[in-house]
This record gives C-alpha cells, structure tokens and sequence, in this order.
C-alpha cells in the first residue's frame, strides 16, 4: 500500500489551499482513509477521515467548517480542501488508511508540509 500526500506550501492566512493523497496498491472499497496534522513541538492531531465506500466523512471539532474531506474513486484519491487556514494550521499534513473493522491506521503516507503565514 502506497499513499502519496501532495499539495503543501505557504499560503496567506484567510486562504485556501487543496491537498491530495493519491493511493494505490490495494482496492481501497473497504477502507477508512483520513488526514493527520503534526504540527512542531506537539502531537499529531487527527482532522478527518472518509468511508471510501459510500463517501462518509467525519471531523474533529477543530476543522469542521473550514476542511472538507472528498475522494475521487476513479482516480483513487483524496482531498483535503482547507478554507480560512490560520497560522495554528501550520503543520506537516499526513494522510493515512485501515480497514474500516479496524481501529488504528496502519498506512501511512510521508507527509506534505503546508505553513500559514500571518
């Protein structure tokens, strides 16, 4: 199992920024793929995450109503759309998968790095 996180960067507070997570080397139609944050100095955070079948979302109170969590099943990958970013959103952003019985993730990908500046 390959997840790639792609999409980071520096980026105004107030803005928008879109990132991917392109994975591949299963059929993802049984998982639960989410995204993570760490941000320095402090423990990685869990934002969202999507049922790939079916496309349910859920958020951590932190982000919702500003990330939106989507998947595109032909191209077998996932969106973390991030609105209003502030600069406590600086973090380097992770993107992970488990089969939805299971409750830890054991897929993990390498991490794109987005930073907010004020």
């Amino acid at each position: 199992v390959q997840l790639q996180a792609s999409g980071g960067g520096l980026v105004q507070a107030g803005g928008f920024l879109r990132l991917a997570c392109a994975a591949s080397g299963r059929n993802f139609i049984n998982d639960i793929l989410a995204w993570f944050r760490q941000a320095p100095g402090k423990e990685r955070e869990f934002l969202g995450n999507i049922r790939w079948l079916g496309g349910r979302t859920s958020y951590a109170d932190s982000v919702k109503g500003r990330f939106t969590i989507s998947r595109d099943n032909a191209k077998n990958t996932m969106w973390l759309h991030m609105n209003s970013l502030k600069p406590g959103d600086t973090a380097v952003y992770y993107c992970a998968a488990r089969f939805f019985q299971v409750d830890s993730y054991p897929y993990w990908g390498q991490g794109t790095e987005v930073t907010v500046s004020s």
